[in-house]
């Protein structure tokens, strides 16, 4: 909050501002997917109430791709929600399954909606779970507490890009199902990997017990602005979100959610159709020249396999790079907003083209 004021004030300067804060994509919404989204708003029929659980037939396009891009089957009637936005959802939960004074287990760096919009916005105390380069940014499962009531996770991570093999899920659905801790498996970023990487979902590895999965078609398609996602997974969690829900709002527009139909059978099987792999083209090529820019700077950095982020370790803290950077033009978002573990980071998100890329590296350079 406080770098968007700075940002405002910079560019009420008239300063130009190349912004890699937000993870928002600048690239349109597939043509195919706006047009079916008129065709839906004018039907007079999508202008009623929707149901706060999903209408059912697009209840069960979600059934039907997570069996062609996961192979995983689904009861569309109860295994599947639609969210308003996977970060409804995220939150949401924890008001229909945490009590005040429950522990929650949240990743650190990690999206604060796990930490505040559910945790804290629930009375109950969040546990912070190291995620540490030197373990690839993946959690000790070994080392967590067995008396939670609720476990987060995200992968392709948000902030770090890092990214999960089926084996490791396969190990923390275990955990969680052995200490009978809720798991809640943030999936938001699947379609968004690079170098031959595929993204697994942990209803694929899992091994019973109670979990949670969460999707969007924000990053997939381009779609941040329309507020459309899911939740799948065990029936009784599935049923409690609805619960919840069905108390706070009254779901997703008719006429957004049926075109997520049109979206979602894109998919030919386990393969991502075309207007993703495009997608994916473009921000692979900005991850790179962005990578070979800062290396060229003398920083250390891997491209990730995952999410169009840059997680940066840098030389002094994170508030105070992001100030100097922003001195330059440029907007970058501190490492410890993400948690006591961000600190000495920083996120850039590849938002922008790849001339704007150079020029804020050439800033850079100047700096």
């Amino acid at each position: 909050m406080e770098i968007e004021e700075k940002v405002r004030k910079k560019r009420a300067e008239g300063i130009d501002i190349i912004d890699f804060g937000i993870g928002d994509p600048d690239l349109p919404t597939p043509p195919a997917i706006v047009e079916e989204v008129k065709r839906q708003l004018d039907d007079p029929e999508n202008h009623r109430y929707p149901s706060s659980s999903g209408e059912p037939e697009v209840r069960r396009a979600v059934a039907d791709w997570y069996k062609k891009r996961f192979n995983v089957s689904l009861d569309p009637d109860g295994e599947v929600v639609i969210l308003i936005g996977g970060k409804e959802g995220i939150a949401n939960i924890c008001r229909a399954f945490v009590n005040p004074g429950e522990k929650v287990l949240c990743p650190d760096p990690g999206y604060p909606v796990y930490s505040q919009g559910g945790t804290l916005l629930s009375d109950a105390v969040p546990i912070k779970v190291p995620i540490r380069p030197e373990k690839n940014f993946l959690p000790d499962l070994d080392s967590l507490p067995s008396d939670a009531r609720l476990f987060y996770l995200n992968y392709p991570n948000n902030p770090t890009g890092a990214v999960v093999t089926k084996e490791f899920l396969w190990r923390a659905t275990t955990w969680c199902t052995e200490t009978d801790t809720i798991f809640c498996y943030d999936n938001a970023y699947s379609e968004m990997t690079f170098d031959d990487y595929v993204a697994p979902s942990a209803l694929g590895c899992c091994q019973g017990g109670r979990l949670i999965e969460f999707g969007t078609l924000s990053k997939t398609f381009n779609m941040t602005g329309y507020r459309i996602g899911f939740a799948v997974g065990d029936a009784k969690l599935v049923a409690g979100l609805k619960k919840v829900k069905a108390q706070i709002d009254s779901g997703a527009p008719m006429f957004i959610q049926k075109a997520m139909i049109k979206a979602l059978e894109m998919y030919n099987g386990a393969e991502r159709p075309q207007v993703v792999m495009d997608n994916i083209k473009v921000y692979q090529e900005r991850r790179n020249v962005m990578v070979k820019g800062l290396r060229a700077l003398g920083y250390k950095i891997d491209p990730p396999k995952g999410t169009f982020y840059l997680w940066l370790r840098v030389d002094m803290p994170s508030m105070k790079f992001a100030e100097k950077m922003l001195n330059a033009g440029i907007v970058c978002t501190p490492g410890v907003g993400f948690g006591e573990f961000g600190e000495g980071y920083v996120r850039f998100a590849t938002t922008q083209p790849v001339a704007r890329i150079e020029e804020a590296l050439e800033r850079m350079a100047k700096m």
